[in-house]
C-alpha cells in the first residue's frame, strides 16, 4: 500500500468524518441501486438486511467467538498446482510468522502417531511465540488449555468433502490458526498474481458460451463500450444451474472486497495501525459509473450467496440437533453453551420465509442433471485448488476458508437424502461433516453476514452525509 493510503485518516474518529464527508460525493450506489427482488429467487434485499441485522448478525458474531469455531487448521505451504509460482507475497501485510515447530506441543502436531494420546499432552507449557500483531501477520499462538481440544478433536473427523480440496490435516506443513487474531482485512496484495487468481478463477471454471467474447473477470478491463447488458442478456440465457454458479463466484468476490474496503489500513503511526472503511477503495469496486454497472449486480450476488449458504444452515440442522454431535474443545459447559447457539441459530435461519429453492436445480432428466451436476461439482474443486495459488498468505487463508465454507454448503444442499435419514445415536455413513468442515461453514456464513452488515453501515453514513 502507498504511503497515501497510509495517510488517509489520522484515527478512527478523523476516518469517520472524511468518510461521511467523501460520501456525500458517492451515487446512491446502494440506496437506489442495490434493491428490490433478486433474480432466480422471490426474496427481497430488504428482507434479508433485516433478519440479518436484527437475528443472525449478532448471534453469528458470537459464535465466531466460541473456541470451536475461532481455530481453523490450514496449509499455507501447499504449491500451486496449475502455474509455475510468482513468489509469494513481499508486503508485511501479509507476511506470516508461525511459531517454530519445536515450541509447539506434540499434542497437536499434525501427521504425529501419537497425536491422540493423553501423554502428548504431558509436554512443558506452549512458550509464547512473538504475538503477531504485525499487519497481516498471521498468528499461530494457541493457549495451552487448546492443546488437549485439539487432540479430542480430531476424533470427530472422519468423512469425505465433495465440492472442496481439503488439506491434508496430518501434514507437518498444516497449522491452527486462531482466526480472531487474524482477521480479515485488506493487505495490499494486488497487481498480475492476485489478477491471475481471479482470472483463472472467471475465465476457466464458470460456464460461458465459445461466442462470448467478454471477459467474465471484473478485473479483466472490458472490450469496448460494453456497459455489461449483452453479457447479462446472454447470462440470463443459461440454464439455472450455470448462471447460479456464476453468482456464486461474484458474490464471493464481492463480499471479500467488501472486506478489504470496509477494514482498510487508514494510517500506521508509530507501529500502531488504524482500520477502517476506505471509500476510494469502495468506489473503485462497487461505484456503478466507475464499474460501467456492473458494481450494484456484483452486491446482488452477494445477497445471492447468503441466500445459498443460509438455506444450507436450515438444511443442515438435523444433523447438529441429534445428541450424538457434540461440538467438542474438552469443557463441557463452554462447549454446551457453544451447542445452544448454535441450535438458536439453525432456528432463526428455519424461520427465514423467502429461501432459495435448491429443488429448482438439477431437476431435468437424470442423465443430463447427473452429468451437470457433476460438472458443477468439479468446476467448484477447481476454485478450492486455485486458492493454494494465492501468493499473500492472509489472503490465502480466508479464500481458502470461504470457499470451503461454500463447498460445505452445496454438499448439504445436494444431501438432502442422506440427511433425513440420520439415525440419532450413532454416526452416518451416508453423510458426515468433519470439524473443518463445520468451522468453514459457519465462518463463510459469518463473513457474509458481516458483509451485508457493512453495507448497512454504509447506507447509514451516505443518509448521515445528506
Amino acid at each position: 500500500m502507498s504511503r497515501g493510503a497510509r495517510r488517509a485518516g489520522t484515527g478512527r474518529g478523523t476516518a469517520a468524518v472524511r468518510l461521511l464527508v467523501t460520501l456525500s460525493l458517492l451515487p446512491g450506489v446502494v440506496e437506489a441501486q442495490v434493491t428490490g427482488v433478486l433474480d432466480d429467487c422471490l426474496c427481497d434485499i430488504d428482507s434479508i438486511d433485516n433478519f440479518n441485522t436484527f437475528k443472525i448478525f449478532p448471534k453469528i458474531k458470537k459464535l465466531q467467538e466460541r473456541d470451536y469455531f475461532r481455530y481453523y487448521k490450514v496449509n499455507l505451504k501447499r504449491p500451486c498446482p496449475f502455474w509455475a509460482e510468482d513468489g509469494h507475497c513481499s508486503i508485511k501485510d501479509c507476511h506470516v510468522e508461525p511459531c517454530p515447530e519445536s515450541k509447539v506441543p506434540v499434542g497437536i502436531k499434525a501427521g504425529r502417531s501419537n497425536k491422540y494420546l493423553k501423554v502428548a499432552n504431558n509436554t512443558k507449557e506452549l512458550e509464547d511465540c512473538e504475538q503477531a500483531n504485525k499487519l497481516g501477520a498471521i498468528n499461530s499462538t494457541l493457549s495451552n488449555q487448546s492443546k488437549e481440544a485439539f487432540i479430542d478433536w480430531a476424533r470427530y473427523d472422519d468423512s469425505q468433502d465433495h465440492f472442496c480440496e481439503l488439506d491434508d490435516e496430518r501434514s507437518p506443513a498444516a497449522q491452527y490458526v486462531d482466526l480472531l487474531l487474524n482477521p480479515e482485512r485488506y493487505t495490499g496484495y494486488k497487481g498480475p498474481s492476485a489478477w491471475r487468481v481471479w482470472n483463472s478463477i472467471y475465465e476457466e471454471n464458470c460456464f460461458k458460451p465459445r461466442s462470448v467474447y467478454r471477459p467474465l473477470n471484473p478485473l479483466a478491463p472490458s472490450r469496448g463500450e460494453d456497459d455489461g447488458e449483452s453479457f447479462y442478456t446472454w447470462l440470463e440465457g443459461l440454464c439455472l444451474e450455470k448462471r447460479v454458479f456464476y453468482k456464486l463466484i461474484s458474490g464471493l468476490h464481492a463480499s471479500i472486497n467488501l472486506h478489504l474496503c470496509a477494514n482498510y489500513l487508514l494510517e500506521e503511526t508509530w507501529g500502531k495501525p488504524s482500520w477502517g472503511p476506505n471509500i476510494k477503495e469502495f468506489k473503485r469496486r462497487f461505484d456503478p459509473v466507475e464499474t460501467k454497472g456492473e458494481g450494484p449486480r456484483r452486491l446482488k450476488n452477494l445477497y445471492f450467496l447468503y441466500l445459498i449458504e443460509l438455506r444450507a444452515l436450515s438444511k443442515v440442522a438435523p444433523y447438529f440437533e441429534r445428541s450424538i454431535v457434540d461440538l467438542y474443545t474438552g469443557n463441557v459447559e463452554d462447549d454446551a453453551d457453544t451447542k445452544t447457539l448454535l441450535l438458536n441459530i439453525f432456528q432463526d435461519t428455519k424461520s427465514f420465509p423467502m429461501h432459495f429453492d435448491e429443488k429448482s436445480m438439477f431437476a431435468g432428466d437424470k442423465k443430463g442433471a447427473k452429468s451437470l451436476k457433476e460438472e458443477f461439482r468439479l468446476h467448484f474443486k477447481n476454485i478450492s485448488r486455485i486458492m493454494d495459488c494465492v501468493g499473500c498468505d492472509k489472503c490465502r487463508l480466508w479464500g481458502k476458508l470461504q470457499t470451503q465454507g461454500l463447498g460445505t454448503a452445496l454438499k448439504i444442499l445436494f444431501s438432502e437424502k442422506e440427511i433425513q435419514k440420520l439415525p440419532e445415536n450413532s454416526p452416518s455413513k451416508g453423510f458426515q461433516l468433519t470439524r473443518q468442515e463445520i468451522v468453514a461453514l459457519l465462518n463463510a456464513f459469518g463473513r457474509l453476514s458481516t458483509s451485508i452488515r457493512e453495507l448497512q453501515n454504509f447506507k447509514v453514513l451516505l443518509q448521515h452525509s445528506r
